[in-house]
């Protein structure tokens, strides 16, 4: 069921990535879905124009975008995809900008009852997980999963959870093994659990048991720059933050 859940997800990534070919594509963590779809919304009904948004692991997309996917805007969920996407000259560098914060949960069925304790030392994840599976996103590359990892290991939890975990290829698809019962925890952001009603918050990892969650948002080297500055500055604007709020980001 697992394989199963995570194949058809791929599909749909897959497929959502090919076949755009419009100016004012938006490449975003797909943690943003729900809120940022809102935000596209609110600019479509001001300007006209709407934005081509792609969503997955900011991995996934910032090496779709040095492949040469036509992204105008990218906003990343941690910072080293986006020091990659700088790195490899794919973003302009002026308009590298922290746009949202973010917090890290663990995550339950909703038709479950009880916290975990997420302080140092404790062992409650594990003897709760038990031959159940921890959903996150995959730790070697996508960023729900690194924080994931970098909070399980701060807390000591890590040695005794890794064999468990069930890597999905972007944080949401981690979100969807919770909520359909394939997996009894998973780790994801709080914006994450906070849209999706099939699941609960079991526990929330210490603020420093990992780095700072935060969503950089920059234009490419390729944009489009008359179709791509407007929505990079509406991102910015209070109407705009308040929908991110609303869903649960945080300021930088």
């Amino acid at each position: 069921m697992l394989h199963r859940a995570l194949g058809v997800a791929t599909v749909g990534a897959c497929l959502l990535f090919a076949g755009h070919a419009a100016a004012q594509q938006v490449y975003a963590a797909a943690s943003m879905k729900n809120a940022l779809d809102d935000v596209s919304a609110a600019y479509t009904k001001e300007t006209g124009k709407t934005p081509v948004l792609v969503y997955g692991a900011s991995s996934t997309l910032a090496r779709q975008i040095e492949k040469g996917a036509p992204a105008d805007v990218f906003i990343s969920a941690d910072q080293d995809w986006m020091d990659y996407a700088q790195k490899h000259d794919l973003i302009d560098t002026g308009t590298r900008h922290n746009l949202l914060g973010n917090a890290l949960v663990l995550i339950a069925p909703a038709a479950t009852t009880g916290n975990v304790d997420l302080t140092p030392g404790a062992a409650d994840l594990d003897a709760k997980l038990g031959n159940g599976k921890l959903a996150m996103g995959d730790p070697a590359h996508v960023p729900a999963g690194l924080y994931g990892k970098a909070a399980l290991e701060k807390l000591g939890l890590w040695p005794k959870v890794q064999g468990k975990v069930a890597a999905a290829d972007n944080v949401r698809n981690a979100l969807l093994l919770v909520a359909r019962g394939e997996a009894p925890y998973g780790i994801v952001y709080k914006t994450d659990a906070n849209a999706e009603k099939r699941v609960r918050i079991a526990g929330t990892f210490p603020a420093d048991s990992h780095a700072p969650i935060v969503y950089p948002v920059a234009v490419t080297k390729q944009a489009n720059r008359a179709d791509a500055d407007p929505f990079y500055r509406f991102l910015q604007t209070p109407a705009a933050q308040a929908t991110f709020q609303r869903f649960g980001f945080t300021r930088p």
